[in-house]
């Protein structure tokens, strides 16, 4: 089969799966959506599934993900088990506010009574219905179907998701701890839309925790919208632990106004294909965003991050590092685009991407790109790939550690620099603990679970 009629078939299959699945979605969805659908569905037949052919997915074609049939998970399903155990599982000694979401729905096992006041946190659902102006304000606001045929494929199959909002000046003590279950005993794909508002000079960390409890195959495209007014400020990490099965599509698109501050940490330890799309617009001046990830891939792995960062006003500051660890036949990818537009002068950005390849048949493909439209700035980007400094390794063992252990300190010390910057410490401790597990090449990510989590 040539790649035009591989990309037709799975275009059209997609399409055809929509058709089938249409009426269940809008009999399930609030009509705010269902609004949205026709117009997604036209910009995701034009623009059709992507491949290497397109260049901002030129290191990760979904055509052959596609070319296959996948379940859509129609209407919420109850998850058999403890919230409790999947807290465990996490991050045992975090404090958190644990939210459930299973197969893209949320969870009426949740239990949100103890939030500070002036917080809330529901289904997108319910959002829709009981804060309609809060969810206008960003659903939809800051995405452009038109220009990426995956974040189409959202707006056309999402039914529910995510609403966080969080009143003017309010500092929520407690990270936000939001764990993203796939489950089922066919192959799924199942599809979120989460919005988060953060309201001036309010404070919030939200943890994403991606795992899945089946062996089935999914594909999780999952897109969160954000919205950051004056001097508010957010950490968002993404610990992504999921089965080799597993296909994940995530999005998250931030707005900042002035004086906001905004963190990132992409944190991918167990994962099929990973496709992560960040795009962050720096609308209002003296905003700040500072943009990590650290991946570690093995065996068939394909790990791509691919960032767009907007300075769009004067007097902003960006600083993007992401590092891959990279093994067996694994594929890694990142592209990082900083634009600097007419008007923002002041700007200064920063980007780097640093690659350690331990097997010969590991691949890494890294393309850092400036687009600069002022003349008034300071930016800079450097990418590197390479191997173990054999000198340092030399040294090391000169100093009576064997050689395993030393090569394992130093691709520790190299991840760690990401890690560093991790705010909520006792999630920078699991993740030290599970990416040391996960470079010394132990398949079962947290051996305190007492759920039977697949990697």
């Amino acid at each position: 089969m040539s790649d035009n009629t591989a990309l037709n078939t799975a275009t059209e299959s997609l399409q055809s799966l929509y058709g089938e699945k249409k009426d269940a979605i809008l009999r399930s969805a609030p009509s705010l959506m269902n609004e949205r659908r026709a117009m997604a569905l036209d910009a995701f037949v034009a623009q059709g599934v992507p491949s290497k052919k397109v260049e901002n997915y030129k290191y990760t074609s979904l055509v052959e993900v596609f070319d296959r049939k996948w379940e859509v998970v129609p209407s919420r399903e109850e998850a058999h088990l403890n919230l409790a155990e999947v807290f465990e599982c996490e991050v045992p000694d975090l404090d958190t506010h644990t939210i459930l979401m299973v197969n893209g729905w949320y969870s009426p096992k949740n239990q949100t009574s103890d939030l500070a006041k002036g917080v809330t946190i529901c289904s997108l659902q319910e959002a829709i219905t009981a804060h309609p102006e809060k969810v206008n304000e960003v659903l939809y606001q800051f995405t452009d179907e038109t220009k990426d045929p995956v974040l189409a494929l959202n707006s056309m199959f999402a039914q529910d998701g995510l609403f966080i909002h969080v009143d003017k000046n309010v500092v929520l003590e407690r990270p936000i701890q939001v764990i993203n279950l796939l489950s089922g005993e066919s192959d799924r794909m199942c599809t979120q839309r989460n919005v988060v508002l953060l309201e001036k000079g309010s404070e919030v960390k939200l943890a994403f925790c991606d795992h899945t409890l089946s062996d089935h195959s999914f594909v999780f495209n999952n897109m969160t919208e954000v919205l950051v007014k004056d001097n508010a400020s957010l950490d968002v990490y993404n610990v992504q632990n999921q089965s080799n099965n597993t296909i994940n599509l995530g999005g998250i698109n931030i707005e900042q106004k002035s004086n906001s501050n905004v963190l990132t940490h992409a944190l991918v330890l167990h994962g099929g294909l990973i496709r992560n799309n960040l795009t962050i617009n720096l609308n209002g001046e003296n905003a700040s965003a500072n943009m990590y990830g650290i991946s570690v891939a093995d065996k068939e792995q394909h790990v791509d991050n691919f960032t767009t960062i907007y300075h769009a006003v004067p007097r902003c500051n960006s600083n993007q590092v992401y590092k891959n660890v990279m093994s067996g036949n694994s594929v890694g990818g990142f592209t990082g685009c900083i634009h600097v537009l007419p008007y923002a002068e002041k700007t200064a950005a920063f980007q780097q991407n640093n690659s350690l390849l331990l097997t010969e048949t590991a691949q890494m493909n890294t393309k850092p790109q400036l687009i600069i439209d002022n003349d008034d700035v300071k930016c800079s980007h450097g990418a590197t790939v390479g191997q173990v400094d054999e000198e340092a390794l030399f040294y090391l063992r000169s100093r009576g550690i064997g050689e395993d252990e030393a090569r394992l300190m130093m691709i520790f010390a190299f991840a760690h620099d990401v890690l560093s910057n991790v705010r909520i410490l006792p999630l920078r401790d699991r993740i030290d603990e599970l990416l040391e597990k996960r470079l010394r090449g132990e398949s079962s990510p947290c051996d305190s679970c007492s759920i039977e989590c697949n990697s």
